[in-house]
């Protein structure tokens, strides 16, 4: 992938939740092209909670977790459901 596209897409992930600029665990799975996904992500936050504040990550509200699956839905013409789960997912924050 060149590095424009790379960038843009990477751009496509970032959605702004609670005043904050956010990537969702899955897109992040994708990104660190994790073989089990948004588990590996969740298990990694588990095991260093300590490291995972509020202030790096918080878990999407049901009703945050419907706009963000339309704002998907909008952007890709599909939505994926994270393993067939519409769970409420972990966003991660710049820092």
């Amino acid at each position: 992938m060149e590095e424009l596209n790379k960038e843009e897409k990477i751009e496509n992930m970032i959605y702004e939740i609670r005043g904050k600029q956010v990537m969702l665990d899955s897109d992040l799975a994708k990104l660190y092209q994790c073989s089990n996904g948004t588990k590996s992500i969740n298990l990694a936050v588990k095991r260093h909670a300590n490291r995972f504040t509020k202030r790096f990550m918080f878990q999407l509200t049901e009703e945050e977790s419907k706009i963000i699956w339309f704002q998907i839905e909008t952007k890709n013409g599909k939505v994926e459901t994270r393993g067939g789960k519409f769970d409420k997912p972990y966003v991660f924050t710049e820092q």
